[in-house]
């Protein structure tokens, strides 16, 4: 049996094979250990494999001495916003978000609601590895709260930040793909709540998955049909856990997930509030025209959302995300947040008599493409200072991998947290452009290799 994979968002493997009950346990007591058998939030998504993954992940909370608050199946930034809820030590959510059904995790959170950084993370592999486990006595074992209120909780913060009667008033019907994972529970809800008309598709809580989890637009094809199908005025679409949201427009048409942060923005400056944005670097370059339309200076970090959120903090930033199709907005909490998000768009919509699919052709543009290099047991570092040396680009950003900047179009090489590769993504102002520049650098790549 292989180990799981250890990246900045926990560890994650396939159930059965990499990902195992006495592996989740190790982890759980390792994290009871760290937070010295503090208060632990618990959450989980509809996977199969998430109930009994939670009756490991107890054992070791609770034989540490934590309390934990069993939230039961919530997306993760309903998790994060309850760990400020409950005043707790940190968090575990049960999860593998995107990836597959076979698959799941464990990820870890700080009191703030945030993912555990890099050092914290450090802190915990290390408490991990050595085996040196907090250990309570028989009258010190840690007791179980239940938690039934944080769904409804999360709903009522969006609504303090939308302008809930502006969106009834347009009783827009919506289309909303919550994959069977842990959206099925909130996601109608805050539709109903918003006046909507709801047409629900994959929104029974099984956890099997009627198409790929990740909400791109090649996994969206069902959602797109029953959009034109029912003439909507817009579709949404959610992975496992909830952090991500993808939008489809009027007419079926998928937007890409790219564009709901830019959409996001633009809405957030224009017509919210004025402030700093934040992203990472794999993220499109509209979001800097937006940007600079309203003054204000974009922050970029490494991938990852608590580099994002972390630097969107320090800064007091507007709004920031990912390129993903995740989407933090401050004011609701530091974490991407896929439900907060939706309603953004709809309050976006709310203000608009145009359709959606003629109000995003008045936002910037640019093509993306995204490809993967197997890299075997080779030196990264050496590969990518090579890769500095063959191309003259106007900046070179060296903080997550390399990325090569000149005015209209980019190239960003970075080292995979999870798998023997590198990913090469590229951006331009037009699909050829950008897949031609991603295929160079893949060949020039190749040629090192040999």
């Amino acid at each position: 049996m292989g180990k799981p994979i250890v990246s900045v968002s926990g560890i994650r493997g396939i159930v059965g094979e990499t990902l195992l009950p006495e592996e989740a346990l190790r982890w759980s007591l390792a994290f009871g250990t760290m937070v010295n058998g503090g208060t632990v939030v618990l959450g989980r998504d509809t996977r199969p494999s998430g109930e009994w993954l939670k009756g490991a992940v107890l054992a070791g909370l609770l034989s540490a001495g934590c309390k934990v608050i069993d939230l039961g199946i919530v997306p993760t930034p309903t998790l994060q916003l309850s760990v400020q809820h409950w005043q707790a030590d940190g968090a575990v959510a049960i999860t593998a978000s995107h990836n597959p059904v076979e698959w799941n995790a464990l990820k870890f959170f700080e009191p703030s609601g945030m993912y555990l950084d890099a050092e914290g993370l450090k802190r915990l592999r290390g408490i991990y590895e050595k085996g040196e486990f907090r250990r309570a006595r028989w009258n010190e074992v840690g007791q179980i709260q239940q938690d039934a209120t944080a769904l409804d909780r999360h709903i009522e913060r969006i609504l303090t930040c939308v302008d809930v009667e502006r969106i009834r008033a347009r009783r827009f019907r919506v289309v909303i793909d919550c994959v069977n994972g842990a959206a099925c529970f909130i996601s109608p809800r805050l539709l109903e709540r918003l006046g909507c008309e709801v047409i629900p598709l994959f929104a029974e809580p099984t956890g099997i998955f009627q198409r790929n989890p990740e909400p791109i637009a090649e996994n969206l094809t069902e959602l797109c049909q029953v959009v034109r199908e029912t003439e909507a005025d817009v579709g949404f679409a959610h992975d496992a856990d909830v952090d991500r949201l993808a939008i489809v427009a009027d007419g079926g048409e998928a937007l890409g997930e790219e564009t709901t942060l830019v959409l996001v923005v633009y809405h957030v400056l224009a017509n919210k509030e004025r402030g700093p944005v934040v992203t990472n670097l794999s993220t499109t370059m509209a979001v800097d025209e937006v940007a600079r339309e309203f003054g204000v200076p974009v922050y970029r970090t490494p991938v990852g959302d608590i580099n994002v959120s972390k630097r969107l903090k320090e800064v007091g930033g507007a709004v920031g995300g990912e390129g993903n199709g995740g989407v933090i907005y401050p004011r609701i909490q530091y974490a991407r947040d896929a439900i907060a998000a939706l309603a953004l768009v709809l309050e976006f919509l709310a203000m608009h008599d145009a359709p959606l699919r003629q109000l995003v052709q008045r936002l910037p543009r640019y093509h993306m493409v995204k490809k993967r290099l197997p890299i075997g047991a080779i030196s990264v570092h050496e590969l990518l200072e090579r890769i500095k040396q063959r191309y003259t680009a106007e900046e070179v950003i060296e903080e997550d991998g390399v990325k090569l900047q000149w005015d209209d179009h980019w190239v960003h090489i970075r080292p995979s947290g999870t798998e023997p590769i590198l990913r090469v993504i590229a951006e331009a102002k037009t699909p050829e452009r950008a897949e031609q520049l991603c295929d160079e650098v893949i060949a020039d790549l190749q040629q090192m290799l040999m």
